[in-house]
């Protein structure tokens, strides 16, 4: 039997499983932290810190007693959780590792194979050296290591030491001991991740269904492709037969897509309940989403879910952008009803606020100006700033 699910119902169990429906308010240590973290599966890390860094604002949004020294601890001190790739760079809880290594025996032929091609033939050439002098001196940024007839350019354009640092980093012999400037600080793999993961081992079989295990549980419902596509470890194809395999233990479900489309068809668990009443109402407050927040990582299945068509709009050309460089998503309660383009002035001690869209349908009233208000405050707190400034006729759009 098909189980219908309205779309009201949906976003309060993607919403639940993503961690905004409990309060952004209650307090929350490193224990809370890492359980956290754990429950999504990663934090996607990101370079641009237009407001603040994607993985703080990712956890701030769900939790606003977040402190970024207690990650800190986590990432480089506890060795709780390690960074590597899901779709993209991330932090992951370490007792995933495991699962990881056979993410690393997949990638190295394949990396190899587009690396000659890229970087050309001799692109290994640093390699033995490189590592070597990991082994004996210890931990290194690429900086440290750069050959000085080599001149910086793009990441096709590394210099013979990056590219072994990187190499070494994605098929496993070397992990991210710690971020100077964001910088990454390579050591041995030994040396940084605990040595229970690090040596732990699991079968063929195991990994694959834990992969998708894992996800499904994440995701609460999801078609075999979006299984696949969570943590990026295995192919649509393995993740299908998975399904099969499984079907005794999972409902199949026809997800209420908000548009005139017909119900998706999904899988989740059995017993996963349908009633909206089963699945906590999320905070009514506005909260600003980072543009990398899992909720939105599927754009296709944010579209779907809530309505909100979101495209990061770094890499197109400034003339050509619908919104701007870098926009934030707005969340109130469960619904997606805007997005603001905003940006830290840390020297001038405020958080400049430049336009503001809401979608349509949502009205501008005096409420949810205010719960805006309320939230732009906390970001700028967050973000270590003073005063929130908006620039005139930044509200133009509504």
């Amino acid at each position: 039997m098909v189980i219908p699910v309205s779309n009201k119902a949906a976003r309060r169990i993607f919403l639940a499983r993503q961690g905004l429906s409990a309060s952004p308010s209650r307090a929350m240590g490193k224990p809370e932290l890492l359980q956290l973290i754990h429950d999504l599966g990663f934090v996607q890390i990101d370079s641009i810190s237009t407001v603040e860094r994607a993985h703080n604002q990712i956890l701030f949004s769900r939790n606003q007693t977040f402190r970024k020294e207690d990650l800190r601890q986590l990432l480089e001190e506890d060795r709780a959780l390690f960074e590597h790739w899901t779709h993209d760079a991330a932090i992951v809880p370490s007792a995933f590792y495991p699962c990881w290594k056979h993410k690393f025996r997949r990638s190295e032929a394949p990396m190899r194979k587009r690396w000659a091609k890229w970087h050309g033939k001799d692109f290994d050439k640093a390699f033995g050296e490189t590592y070597d002098r990991i082994v004996e001196n210890g931990a290194v940024m690429a900086r440290e290591v750069k050959q000085a007839e080599h001149k910086s350019g793009g990441w096709w354009q590394w210099h013979p030491s990056k590219k072994a640092l990187e190499f070494f980093w994605h098929t496993g012999k070397l992990a991210i001991s710690g971020r100077k400037n964001f910088q990454k600080i390579y050591d041995l793999s030994e040396r940084v991740i605990p040595s229970e993961h690090l040596e732990a081992e699991i079968s063929h079989e195991e990994f694959i269904d834990w992969a998708c295990r894992s996800a499904l549980e994440r995701l609460g419902f999801a078609t075999h492709g979006e299984i696949s596509a969570f943590w990026d470890l295995v192919s649509p194809d393995e993740a299908k037969a998975w399904v099969a395999a499984n079907r005794e233990h999972l409902d199949e479900l026809e997800i209420e897509c908000t548009d005139a489309a017909k119900p998706r068809a999904s899988f989740a668990f059995a017993g996963l309940s349908p009633d909206i009443e089963h699945w906590p109402e999320p905070p009514g407050r506005i909260r600003v989403l980072s543009p990398f927040d899992p909720l939105l990582r599927d754009r296709n299945r944010a579209e779907r879910l809530f309505g909100f068509r979101y495209r990061i709009e770094v890499f197109v050309p400034e003339p050509k952008r619908e919104y701007g460089y870098y926009v934030f998503p707005l969340l109130e309660g469960d619904r997606m009803i805007g997005r603001i383009d905003m940006k830290a002035d840390r020297r001038e001690g405020t958080l400049n606020v430049t336009r503001l869209w809401l979608e349509p349908k949502v009205r501008a009233s005096a409420g949810r100006m205010a719960r805006l208000d309320a939230e732009l405050a906390r970001v700028a707190r967050f973000a270590g700033v003073d005063e929130v400034v908006h620039a005139p006729g930044w509200d133009r759009a509504l």
